[in-house]
């Protein structure tokens, strides 16, 4: 078995007469037993904690019912249920503790309700920091929205007034142009005209019956100015 298992094996025999027998493999009996006892020792002390363990757990349970049924039946009393159970004195005890019970209540509703509206201030002024910086931003960009249309309108006046500047030049050069232009025509049009003779022609008046010429010249009838042409040719026939 030694061999086949590679285990260590000790034998103990005792004869009918008493006689002691032992074998041992690969070390001493007394390592083998030692080894034997201990394992031995550990396993009967685990058997007794979990015998000692359950035990207490009964021991545990038992207790915490009965603290539950204690709360349960102190919750019933606070309450207002089950009551028929308590004499003066636990119903005076009951009435202290509930007045006790409002005073903490009422206390600590009233410090929530201190540090509520203290958080409520501080939005408060945070909101209205908030809103003054806002209104600043605000006034700020209509200063500067103002001084651009302030520029734009100086600058469209600047535009219209050198439009409007440009405009008189171009006029005053379009009557100068046709000032210069009509005095150069009329100065060629009295130099044509001083260039071609003028001739005072006289009427004849109309031969009669009589062959008497008649000294009267019909109205309207003068000089006639003809240019280019001989007085012989206008002589009558």
């Amino acid at each position: 078995i030694s061999v086949l298992c590679d285990a260590e094996v000790a034998v103990v025999v005792f004869s009918p007469m008493g006689k002691l027998y032992e074998y041992a493999t690969d070390s001493s009996m007394d390592k083998i037993l030692e080894r034997y006892e201990r394992y031995s020792y550990a396993e009967k002390a685990l058997i007794s904690a979990e015998s000692e363990s359950e035990g207490n757990w009964c021991h545990e349970y038992r207790k915490l019912k009965a603290k539950i049924e204690t709360i349960q039946k102190c919750h019933k009393h606070l309450m207002g249920e089950d009551l028929d159970s308590l004499n003066l004195k636990e119903l005076q005890q009951l009435e202290q503790q509930l007045e006790s019970s409002l005073k903490h209540i009422r206390s600590r509703k009233s410090h929530l309700m201190m540090e509520s509206i203290s958080e409520l201030q501080k939005k408060e002024r945070s909101l209205q920091e908030e809103n003054k910086a806002l209104q600043k931003e605000l006034v700020e960009r209509q200063k500067a929205a103002s001084r651009q249309q302030q520029q734009q309108q100086v600058q469209w006046e600047q535009h219209a007034h050198t439009q409007a500047q440009a405009h008189a030049q171009a006029q005053a050069q379009t009557q100068a142009q046709a000032q210069t232009s009509s005095s150069s025509s009329s100065m060629m049009r009295d130099h044509q005209q001083a260039r071609v003779p003028q001739q005072n022609i006289c009427s004849y008046p109309p031969a009669t019956m009589g062959g008497e010429s008649s000294s009267v010249a019909a109205p309207g009838q003068g000089q006639i100015r003809i240019g280019g042409l001989p007085p012989w040719m206008l002589s009558p026939s």
